[in-house]
């Protein structure tokens, strides 16, 4: 099977040798990967340890940004060179590079190519390192309450500071509780953004990914594009990666991080307006 890992770097390299070592070490003799690693203007320290990656591993291409596009538009310049430069490559991993696979990674994306086969987009089984599963992302729909809550937080900063200390504090009452039907197999309405699954099925559709923001929001806009083609994200727990969650933003300071998400709200605001739901 040919595998092709695609992700985003930014300032944050060391992920990004743990990610593309343990896929390696996932792999044998019945599958061939390529990686495509895009950085995104880091620090020479960062690239010089991606160099050094691309020498430790000959399936790795390297593409260096003179600018920061951000996470989705990042992507979209590594799926273009796969599949440029390695056509007969069908099957993709794409997201962030703060992923770990573990050894049987590989030929669980190989025992579910019919799965691929027929479905554009695969969400798997995102674990984090303290064991919290962070898919099915949404089932089915956010509820009016949370998306007015949403507009809250991004009114203004510091009360979107106060909304996340409640958060925290509320967490059993306000969680939304889709994660704990990871073991069910499913059509979802939006798959956890750090990563996806992409098949031939996918790109008979679309060139690649609707990229509107610089970052954040990326679950719907991923979801938006598939439904209006009438299709849909499907949830597999029998392929699994574990997240080092909030390693790929590690390096944004959290007030820009709060405004480029705020920015990518009012992108998403023109899509969902809460008034206007049932």
């Amino acid at each position: 099977m040919k595998l092709g890992y695609v992700c985003t770097n930014f300032n944050n390299s060391h992920f990004t040798v743990d990610a593309v070592r343990s896929l390696a070490a996932s792999s044998d003799d019945c599958h061939e990967l390529r990686v495509v690693v895009v950085d995104n203007l880091s620090t020479p320290e960062h690239r010089a340890t991606l160099h050094a990656l691309a020498s430790e591993f000959s399936c790795v291409d390297l593409i260096l940004n003179d600018e920061n596009v951000g996470y989705f538009p990042g992507l979209n310049c590594g799926i273009r060179h796969m599949r440029s430069k390695y056509p007969d490559f069908e099957y993709f991993v794409i997201g962030n590079n703060d992923l770990v696979f573990a050894p049987e990674f590989c030929s669980q994306v190989e025992d579910n190519r019919d799965l691929l086969d027929s479905h554009a987009v695969v969400s798997p089984d995102i674990v984090t390192l303290d064991g919290e599963h962070q898919n099915p992302h949404v089932i089915r729909t956010i509820s009016k309450t949370r998306e007015i809550v949403y507009d809250v937080y991004y009114s203004n900063y510091h009360l979107a500071q106060l909304i996340l200390w409640f958060a925290r504090k509320s967490k059993r009452l306000t969680d939304r509780s889709d994660e704990l039907h990871y073991e069910n197999a499913q059509y979802i309405y939006q798959g956890h953004g750090s990563c996806y699954l992409l098949g031939p099925k996918f790109f008979a559709d679309f060139e690649e990914l609707w990229a509107p923001t610089f970052l954040m929001g990326e679950e719907y806009f991923l979801s938006k594009q598939l439904s209006d083609r009438g299709l849909r994200v499907y949830y597999s727990p029998t392929i699994q990666v574990t997240h080092c969650w909030h390693g790929s933003l590690q390096s944004i300071p959290s007030r820009k991080l709060w405004q480029l998400a705020r920015e990518a709200h009012l992108v998403y605001r023109k899509y969902i307006n809460p008034f206007n739901m049932l």
